[in-house]
């Protein structure tokens, strides 16, 4: 049989064939030289480090490199992982998933309590097993019950609380002089360990006021005793008011002397006892405070004398105005001294009253053994009153106004009444006590048009009233 003519050719190979296409690959070879030698480098070092690590002893916070070749860097450290508790799968892959945030809470602030109390303990009480809230602030005698009926044990608010409500009670008493309702507003503040800051802070704002609100002051302590605050509330009261006494008299230079009448009042009052200046005077030797106190309560008459400690300006009745008035007037009328007789008007602390002081001192000078030496004294009274702007202008003319509508009383005990007071006029006009007149004429009247076509004149500024009639 014939030898088949592929058989007889040579044997194809690279050499042969030269550069020819080969799909196949057959006869290459599979990499070059120079692939070997980096394959051959590359082995080699992954055997020097396997050796490395197997050597090396291993650390709590190595760093760990995941199967090697990996394109991704899973580079974790071990007390990171899953295993240990610290890892969350919802956060990004063990990354920095959060930073710069705030995390939430794991110290049991906010974790609600879950279960009961050990019913081994002394102290356990199955009744009261989660429905109480403890509150910070002083001890309280009893639990108070809040709007869910839970049992609180402390005040109900804290003490900058308290002190703004306080404050907004006391103003409106200054104006109502309704003491009950006060009563009423700090029960309902629940705050029986903050009842001494009471006495503080009505003084502390009494001192800002006149001589009525501290007359009002005086006689809420009596009816805040004993009940709700009691005499302990009051001496404490008292002590936190002498040891702010500083910070007071910044603003009140006076608070000294005030303070010591108010401590005075309050023993007279029988809201502390005399026993409390006793051991303040022990405590505080030389105090100028306890010293006043002690000082009012050592005249005569004392009690008589510190019921009227606040002056006349503490809302007395109008009798009692007037009283003080004469006797203010009587004691000018003798001594003669504008400074005193402006400080006791500015006392008084009543503006809408000036007018009867008018009245009474033109009566009572009238009325003296030298009525014209009398009228130039109290002329230069008022006039002083008036460029010091203690009393107005107004307050005058309505007074002399007054004297006017009584001259005929006055007539019969002063036959020269009407002479006499037409002089003070005079005198007051020269010194500037009445208000200036009026320059320009009295208005023009307008008609005013009526219903049945009629225009009628107003009233004129004499009392008359002319009427003008057209015809349409």
């Amino acid at each position: 049989m014939a030898e088949p003519e592929f058989a007889k050719r040579p044997e194809v190979t690279i050499s042969t064939m030269g550069k020819v296409h080969n799909p196949t690959g057959e006869g290459v070879r599979a990499m070059s030289a120079q692939v070997k030698v980096k394959a051959q480098k590359f082995k080699d070092h992954q055997e020097t480090a396997a050796a490395a690590v197997e050597t090396k002893p291993e650390l709590a916070n190595e760093t760990k490199v995941k199967e090697a070749g990996s394109a991704r860097r899973n580079i974790t450290r071990k007390k990171s992982g899953a295993a240990e508790g610290n890892f969350d799968s919802r956060n990004k892959k063990q990354g920095g998933h959060g930073k710069g945030k705030w995390s939430e809470l794991h110290d049991g602030t906010l974790d609600e309590y879950v279960g009961s109390f050990n019913e081994n303990d002394p102290l356990y009480d199955a009744a009261e097993e989660g429905r109480y809230i403890l509150s910070g602030g002083g001890d309280e005698q009893e639990p108070i019950l809040d709007h869910e009926g839970k049992q609180i044990y402390g005040p109900m608010l804290t003490l900058p609380e308290f002190k703004i409500r306080l404050s907004e009670s006391l103003r409106e008493y200054f104006d109502s002089a309704d003491s009950d309702e006060v009563i009423r507003s700090i029960e309902e503040l629940k705050c029986r360990s903050f009842h001494p800051e009471v006495v503080k802070k009505a003084v502390s704002l009494s001192l800002d006021e006149g001589p009525r609100e501290r007359e009002l002051v005086s006689r809420l302590f009596t009816c805040l005793h004993p009940t709700p605050l009691s005499e302990e509330d009051m001496e404490e009261g008292f002590e936190l008011l002498l040891k702010g006494l500083d910070e007071l008299l910044i603003d009140c230079p006076d608070a000294m002397s005030m303070v010591g009448c108010f401590l005075a009042r309050a023993v007279v009052d029988e809201v502390l006892p005399p026993a409390y200046l006793s051991t303040q005077n022990n405590d505080r030797p030389g105090d100028p405070v306890v010293e006043k106190a002690v000082s009012l309560l050592s005249r005569e008459h004392c009690t008589a004398r510190l019921e009227r400690v606040w002056g006349p300006g503490d809302g007395r009745p109008v009798a009692e105005l007037k009283a003080v008035l004469d006797q203010l007037l009587k004691e000018y009328l003798m001594s003669r001294e504008l400074d005193e007789a402006a400080r006791c008007v500015r006392e008084l602390n009543a503006s809408h009253f000036h007018h009867e002081l008018v009245k009474r001192g033109v009566t009572h000078s009238m009325e003296s053994t030298d009525p014209k030496n009398s009228l130039d004294a109290m002329s230069a009274l008022f006039s002083f009153l008036v460029k010091n702007a203690i009393i107005s202008e107004y307050q005058v003319a309505k007074g002399i106004s007054r004297l006017k509508k009584l001259l005929p009383d006055l007539s019969l005990d002063v036959p020269s009444a009407p002479e006499l007071l037409a002089n003070f006029e005079e005198m007051a006009k020269e010194m500037g006590c009445l208000p200036a007149p009026r320059t320009t004429g009295p208005p023009t009247p307008r008609p005013v048009e009526q219903e049945n076509g009629e225009k009628t004149e107003p009233v004129v500024g004499n009392g008359e009233t002319a009427e003008v009639v057209e015809a349409q």
